[in-house]
């Protein structure tokens, strides 16, 4: 592989990992680099972002390099967030975010167990408008992330505690009390 596709592949392998961010070592041992070269490649990037006409910046925290975006452009992330059209949830952000304010904290693993299918999307939306957050780490392998709600969660949907979540129903065929409160959650303006 030629040095320009692996810098294209740590481009992409930065974007994959997210705000988790990649170690020097990890990135070593994927594109199969000395040390020397990975080095180069992670200066070379931080450089390339570093442009004014670039959204990005690459920065090491804890010893995980990751892509994070520029301070300088913060009030354009604001207005993207508290723009009207961007005031509903997508059913699927609703479902998870019914899922951990029931069973919180709970993983990403967990929330997908229950529904049946990837919820990446579904935490990057509810965490961008503060309604989920991180509340730790799970023991065990990988230590993954366990989410919960937040105070914003509360306020947007006029809740003083989590205590005045409707109950979940004891059987599978009375889901109408449940169902309500989900189509409330829809109907709720996220401004």
């Amino acid at each position: 592989m030629s040095y320009i596709e692996q810098k294209a592949v740590a481009e992409g392998l930065l974007f994959a990992v997210g705000e988790e961010g990649i170690e020097m070592s990890r990135l070593m041992y994927v594109l199969d680099l000395s040390m020397e070269e990975a080095s180069s490649i992670i200066e070379e990037l931080r450089e390339t972002y570093e442009q004014p006409d670039r959204g990005f910046r690459l920065v090491e925290h804890g010893g995980a390099y990751r892509l994070i975006t520029k301070k300088e452009h913060a009030l354009y992330y604001k207005k993207l967030i508290e723009s009207p059209t961007s005031s509903s949830l997508s059913q699927a952000a609703l479902e998870t975010l019914a899922i951990i304010a029931y069973r919180q904290p709970i993983t990403r693993t967990e929330i997908e167990d229950i529904r049946g299918v990837k919820t990446d999307k579904a935490l990057q939306t509810l965490t961008a408008r503060l309604l989920i957050k991180e509340m730790g780490r799970a023991e065990g392998t990988g230590r993954p992330i366990l989410y919960g709600t937040t105070k914003e969660f509360l306020d947007a949907f006029g809740l003083q505690s989590l205590k005045e979540l409707p109950p979940l129903p004891k059987e599978t065929e009375d889901l109408e009390e449940a169902d309500l409160f989900f189509d409330s959650l829809n109907q709720v303006s996220l401004d």
